[in-house]
């Protein structure tokens, strides 16, 4: 039977959460799940988590899997792990993106090991789910540490890619590089025309007034604006950067990447019991 997928869009944030199951064994991950976070009230609610644990009610949910240390959302990792008993696991390029960040923050507790993430992701590792299977793909460019997950005849591909009107992922981010992403686009490319890329994000280009997040191998190869077939890496690397230039930092960026390097766990307490999240003056 094929996988069960379920799609969770948040307007705030334009992430897209999904809830993963084999029907034949009830067994389910949850891909990029997203903690509200109301910036100007700097107070975080679960909402959006909820609806997928409401979801997955009658479903044994055994992973909670990350593509990459977000930048535009916190992660809701680690509640969930608390509702749940799922482990957390994320790409083992994780250790540069903590080293990175935790200095930036001085965050003492974050020692670039990959701790607190249950487990540490190579690429080709593969991962039972019931019946099936998930096949992890390192897909680096976005960050050094992304990830997709393949399951079944589709592919989770983080912020690789876009619908082919918007393009890809940015690049200017620490550890991001233009010619590693085209070299990971044309990997998930390279896969059968009918397999289907599930996205982590969709922006509304001028033109489109409906959200989408799923598309095909073929249709990416055919369309995409950026990447499609007939563009090569000079000319992408060359484009991409043009696009980065101008892009200002994500708004939650700050406060995301705090949680985010942490598995979904706050920072530690201070000595008056309060957590704080951090902005290091002058450094973005």
């Amino acid at each position: 039977m094929p996988a069960n997928i379920q799609a969770f869009f948040d307007p705030a944030t334009y992430t897209i959460t999904y809830l993963v199951s084999d029907p034949a064994t009830k067994r389910a991950v949850i891909v990029d799940p997203v903690l509200d976070f109301n910036f100007n009230r700097a107070r975080t609610s679960t909402v959006s988590a909820d609806k997928v644990l409401e979801a997955a009610k009658g479903l044994t949910v055994e992973w909670i899997l990350e593509t990459h240390a977000h930048a535009e959302h916190l992660t809701a990792s680690a509640y969930l792990q608390e509702k749940t008993g799922a482990k957390i696991a994320i790409g083992e390029g994780i250790r540069g993106t903590q080293e990175f960040f935790g200095a930036m923050f001085n965050a003492k507790d974050v020692k670039g090991d990959g701790a607190p993430f249950d487990r540490l992701l190579r690429d080709g590792e593969r991962i039972p789910l019931g019946k099936l299977e998930i096949e992890v793909l390192h897909t680096p460019g976005h960050t050094a540490g992304c990830v997709s997950y393949r399951i079944d005849g589709n592919i989770f591909i983080g912020d690789t890619m876009f619908m082919p009107d918007y393009g890809t992922a940015r690049t200017d981010f620490p550890g991001g590089d233009a010619r590693a992403l085209y070299r990971s686009i044309r990997r998930l490319l390279s896969y059968p025309p009918e397999t289907v890329l599930w996205l982590c994000h969709d922006y509304l280009p001028e033109g489109r007034t409906e959200y989408r997040w799923k598309t095909t191998v073929a249709e990416q190869r055919a369309k995409n604006i950026l990447v499609r077939d007939g563009i090569g890496e000079d000319e992408f690397v060359e484009k991409r950067k043009a696009r980065d230039k101008p892009l200002a930092p994500p708004l939650l960026l700050l406060p995301s990447i705090q949680v985010n390097i942490r598995a979904g766990h706050m920072p530690p307490a201070e000595d008056n019991g309060k957590v704080y999240l951090k902005f290091p003056v002058n450094r973005i």
